[in-house]
């Protein structure tokens, strides 16, 4: 069945909205976020005093190590910054190959916080976890319960012991995943526990796009399209807070650090939101970031407290920053045009309108987010220093922004659909894609053509093998 999504055109246009043209536009980078970004991912002076006497310029691997061993830097060993200036050097951009490839559309990948599991959702009813520690070995499959047209969201438990898997519907179910059930299949080898997100009011058409386990693994908080963000208290088994958190679909909640106590939400109605659940009024953010002209499709925290991005349906991804946030909303329409974007491209006159009242950092233009939730993430701290943000495109790429510059440095190319999800291995060189071609594939930073998993130009497609046409969200 066609999941029917409420579209939100905004109010009356009383604003102009600035436009500029792609030759005339430079991608201005916040000046503290690029110092910040260059600390975490560049030698530091210690390093570049002992190596080249302060001099910026380039160091080698070679020359590193070799510092590393000789003990210039009275450590003994490589700085945080210097390991990940050192790795940023090998991006995973080689190959792809072949993780699985399934006969739906592959909607979701993600590494659990240490590596070693990889989750992939599809379309329809199915979810499987892999050993990346064993070769990309099923770990579980899991055949879903009462899903919805397909698994909109997964989210896996700080203890990595449980997977919470969502659908267009009200209900989210948990599943054992590290039990000694290989085949998993909801109620019949093994009991998916459901947990009810549902108000009186809602009935049938209560849908979930998003869901978190807050980091003590004690709750969970999910997005839905009643407009609401719903916290959900597994102690108590019962949703004990219900938060009318925008004016449209809530597309994307996330917990901005360590604590869960500050919430960030993104939404159909183009805002992103801040919210603070030790505030006595929970039901008013603490803050609002206006900048977007559209949806929100998704929001990755940089984990500090003060920063993170967002992915929206104007094409864009932007960086923000707390510290500008605003107490109230400008009376301001970022819709100037009516399209969706379901089955539409995106309005040529609209692509580089900018928002009069744009509070982002950063925007980052060049990936196209059409069709469906296109997600983006900060690379991971250990081997990048978080120096770059990577995302899906419905162009078939994955794209890879330098967080310090604003430009592309690396476009991933194979896939013959859209790609929705990607996730970056925490600790190694790997980069996973998940598209609606149906296959899930791993990227790495050296090649390996004896690998028979190496997928070779000409074997895309546009659909899964056994592929039937059917309306997507």
């Amino acid at each position: 069945m066609r999941w029917k999504r409420k579209i939100h055109h905004g109010g009356s246009s009383q604003q102009q909205l600035v436009g500029s043209t792609l030759a005339n536009e430079v991608c201005a980078i916040d000046e503290e976020v690029s110092h910040l970004s260059r600390i975490k991912s560049e030698p530091s002076q210690r390093t570049r005093a002992s190596i080249y006497a302060g001099q910026k310029r380039p160091i080698s691997t070679f020359k590193l190590l070799s510092g590393r061993e000789s003990n210039c830097l009275g450590m003994g060993r490589f700085s945080s910054a210097d390991c990940s200036y050192a790795l940023r050097k090998h991006l995973p951009v080689k190959g792809p190959w072949c993780v699985d490839d399934m006969d739906s559309e592959a909607y979701i990948s993600q590494f659990s916080a240490d590596g070693s599991l990889l989750i992939g959702g599809f379309r329809g009813s199915h979810i499987r976890v892999y050993n990346s520690e064993k070769n990309w070995k099923v770990h579980k499959d899991i055949t879903c319960k009462r899903l919805r047209w397909t698994v909109s969201d997964i989210a896996l438990s700080p203890d990595q012991q449980f997977l919470a898997y969502s659908s267009l519907s009200p209900t989210v179910h948990i599943v054992n995943v590290q039990n000694a059930v290989r085949e998993s299949h909801a109620n019949i080898t093994e009991i998916h526990e459901g947990l009810d997100f549902s108000d009186d009011d809602d009935g049938f058409s209560f849908g979930i796009f998003s869901v978190k386990f807050s980091k003590d693994g004690r709750e969970l908080a999910v997005g839905n399209n009643n407009e609401s963000i719903c916290i959900y208290d597994l102690g108590a088994n019962k949703v004990t807070e219900r938060i009318n958190a925008h004016v449209a679909d809530v597309n994307v909640v996330t917990f901005a650090d360590e604590t869960s106590d500050v919430l960030y939400s993104g939404s159909d109605d183009s805002l992103c939101k801040v919210w603070d659940r030790r505030c006595h009024k929970k039901q008013k953010p603490v803050g609002v970031l206006t900048g977007h002209l559209d949806g929100i499709t998704f929001i990755d925290s940089r984990g500090d407290g003060h920063y993170f991005i967002s992915n929206c349906k104007d094409q864009t991804i932007k960086l923000w920053d707390l510290r500008k946030m605003s107490s109230t909303t400008k009376d301001c329409t970022p819709k100037a045009y009516e399209w969706d974007y379901r089955w539409m491209t995106y309005p040529s006159e609209a692509r580089y309108l900018k928002h009069p009242y744009d509070q982002s950092l950063a925007t980052f233009r060049g990936h196209s987010v059409l069709r469906t939730l296109i997600r983006c993430y900060f690379s991971p701290m250990h081997s990048t220093g978080q120096r770059y943000i990577y995302t899906g495109s419905s162009d078939q790429c994955v794209y890879i922004y330098d967080v310090a510059t604003g430009k592309v440095v690396e476009k991933l190319r194979w896939h013959g659909s859209i790609i929705r999800d990607c996730s970056w291995h925490p600790y190694l060189p790997t980069l996973i894609s998940s598209s609606w071609d149906g296959y899930l594939v791993r990227w790495e930073a050296t090649e390996d053509d004896k690998d028979p998993s190496m997928l070779k130009t000409g074997k895309q497609r546009m659909h899964p093998e056994g592929y039937t046409m059917s309306f997507v969200l």
